[in-house]
């Protein structure tokens, strides 16, 4: 059976591309549209592109029609369902949930560590380490603490740490699609926040903060941290999405012989989804944190993400050789640069105008007369403009979301200092927001093997831009809920409309377990936005532009940081109904105004063949060998596909 495997897959490399795939027709940057392929055979790749990969010592020679594309007959008639996901890619999630535990682990506590002063200078109870007397009833509703700063100065300090954490992204994606590639930044940037582990750890001991000496630390340690969560965010998502090596559509058969299409598009939202309910596993870590500031202390809040963190470059190490890496090129950010500087040139700078982009192709160029630009030869084609600005688009797009991260959550620490006016019973103030993670986890497989392939079977699946505006949508609900949640504690605290200030020692009847309509509906709105945008962000960019698109849809949750920043001042007493009233609002307008604006973009191209010029020959021996195992028939044209959730049997959808 090995050698008939072995024969098998020599046989396929070896063989050359039928005669009409070597002909002139296909454009070097085709565009491809989601419901048509219009060719089952690709030009070889040139040895250029083919010095850009790591780990690719593979001929490209091979038959492509163990992947045939979709006939017009079977693009009608067949159901489309996601492909399967390799392994690798689930190892490089589960590194993404390290990174995401320890990270948020840490955050969570950094309201708490700077809002409330320690526990023994306001009440007598309590440690040197930020923990309270949990377990004496008359301190049961104190709040843990450390450098009693509060909630404004702490609301400033984590928008500029994530202001920062968001902000660094564009440089981390710079430096790995042009000089480092993307894995070895992943790799920087776990370093760097281990080392920001390292003294966030060092500035909560009970001997720093029984000096006062805590705070010149942290602030240290939240800026390395931002540094490398800068150089690791924008390239993680973009190095799994990679290891799926056959980004275009065709037709495979189930061993009950039905035929169905495999949907990049759907593959690649249920690995974009996987990746999120990764993240949020991490997410969910702050359960940990929470309640080790509260009985422990800060020390072993910011231990226990550190403890997880240190996983890393294990799991990195572990996976490396089987991962699929992107080397550096700056050919794709070279190219984007000179079209833009022509397209404005040309235009004086109306980027407006139905001719901004037209006027940088070659063809109209050459139509005129130019063949150089500034002394040096035009090398991009018609279709880079055409793709340049499909990237360009996406963008454009992207600057609607500032004001959706505003209603996620709430402002700064709002939502923490609404839950601390609020009756607990014991359970920690800032627990609530794990509830957020835990949604999202248990919605996610829900929406990616149940209401997604429902909806596509009956053909009423929602484009992209309705999903987009659907999650706009709960947000603004979401944060309507937050509104009047906050006016009630206003109406039934003991200190009125003075609810969160430190002077008020007294708490609201309500149970702080009011908030869980707000964080639920607000974490099934990521799933239907962050989700999508990270889609757009690899779909509709260049192969070395994956990264730094990633990172200019993270850029907005920047902008949404200092925007709450200019409002910071309005963060008390008795503004904060405004506080959550005030984005609804906002948002409602934007997400009718964005869903008129881009609601065409529903059934637009889903990937470009920039994005599709990736090394088939891999996949294709991989799957040969699978069916050698399996005892394959060699004569099938197509290919079995094994899909599911951690599952290596044959489901659909």
């Amino acid at each position: 059976m090995a050698s008939q495997g072995a024969g098998l897959i020599s046989e396929a490399i070896n063989s050359q591309p039928p005669e009409a795939a070597l002909k002139a027709e296909a454009r070097h940057s085709l565009v491809v549209s989601e419901k048509m392929f219009p060719s089952q055979t690709r030009d070889v790749p040139s040895s250029e592109y083919a010095s850009d990969h790591e780990h690719s010592d593979r001929s490209w020679d091979v038959d492509l029609s163990l992947f045939p594309a979709p006939t017009e007959e079977e693009e009608k008639n067949l159901k489309r369902v996601a492909g399967s996901i390799p392994w690798v890619a689930y190892s490089l999630c589960f590194v993404e949930f390290a990174e995401r535990a320890s990270y948020y682990g840490a955050q969570t506590a950094f309201a708490n560590y700077l809002t409330y002063p320690l526990p023994h200078e306001k009440y007598g109870a309590g440690s040197d380490s930020g923990a309270i007397a949990w377990k004496d009833p008359k301190h049961v509703e104190d709040k843990p603490g450390a450098l009693g700063k509060g909630s404004q100065f702490a609301s400033a300090i984590v928008l500029l740490f994530k202001f920062l954490a968001y902000t660094f992204p564009i440089f981390g994606a710079w430096i790995a699609e042009v000089k480092i590639g993307r894995y070895r930044a992943i790799l920087y940037g776990v370093l760097i926040c281990g080392i920001a582990h390292f003294i966030q750890i060092f500035g909560a001991l009970p001997s720093v903060l029984r000096k006062h000496q805590g705070l010149s630390p942290f602030l240290i340690s939240i800026f390395v941290l931002a540094i490398g969560a800068g150089i690791f965010k924008p390239n993680i998502l973009p190095t799994v999405i990679d290891q799926y090596r056959h980004q275009r559509p065709y037709v495979k058969t189930k061993k009950n012989g039905e035929k169905v299409i495999i949907d990049p598009e759907m593959t690649i939202n249920r690995i974009s989804l996987i990746f999120y309910c990764f993240v949020n596993i991490g997410a969910f870590f702050p359960i940990a944190t929470v309640y080790a500031e509260r009985r422990i202390g800060f020390w072993l809040a910011f231990l226990l993400p550190g403890i997880v963190y240190f996983l890393l470059p294990l799991l990195l190490l572990a996976t490396y050789k089987k991962t699929y890496c992107q080397k550096p090129s700056s050919s794709a950010l070279d190219a984007l640069f000179k079209i833009l500087a022509v397209s404005f040139s040309r235009t004086k700078g109306k980027f407006w105008s139905k001719d901004f982009w037209t006027c940088a192709k070659p063809s109209v160029l050459a139509a005129e007369g130019i063949t150089s630009w500034k002394g040096k030869p035009i090398t991009w084609s018609d279709d880079l403009v055409h793709d340049v600005h499909r990237t360009v688009k996406a963008c454009g797009l992207f600057f609607w979301f500032p004001i959706w991260y505003l209603n996620n959550g709430g402002i700064g620490v709002v939502a923490n200092s609404q839950a601390g006016a609020m009756t607990t019973q014991g359970v920690p103030n800032d627990l609530l927001g794990n509830f957020n993670a835990l949604s999202i986890i248990i919605f996610i497989p829900i929406l990616s093997y149940v209401i997604y392939p429902t909806l596509e079977h009956f053909r009423i699946m929602p484009g992209r831009i309705t999903r987009i505006t659907f999650g706009f949508t709960l947000a603004w609900i979401s944060s309507l809920c937050g509104a009047i949640t906050q006016l009630y504690v206003y109406r039934t605290s003991p200190c009125g409309w003075k609810a969160t200030s430190r002077s008020c020692k007294q708490v609201s009847p309500l149970s702080v377990w009011i908030q869980l309509p707000m964080i639920i509906l607000g974490a099934i709105s990521e799933t239907f936005c962050q989700v999508t945008a990270y889609e757009i962000a690899y779909a509709r960019s260049p192969k070395n532009m994956k990264a730094v698109v990633m990172s200019i849809f993270l850029f907005q949750n920047a902008i949404s940081s200092a925007i709450a920043q200019i409002v910071i001042p309005a963060i008390k007493d008795p503004m904060l109904v405004w506080v959550w009233a005030s984005p609804a609002i906002c948002l409602f307008v934007i997400t009718v105004l964005f869903f008129i604006r881009y609601k065409k973009l529903n059934d637009d191209e889903f990937m470009t063949e920039e994005a599709l010029a990736v090394d088939n020959a891999s996949e294709i021996e991989v799957e040969l060998e699978n069916q050698s195992t399996r005892g394959a028939s060699t004569s099938r044209s197509v290919v079995h596909e094994k899909t599911g959730f951690r599952s290596n049997k044959e489901t659909v959808g």
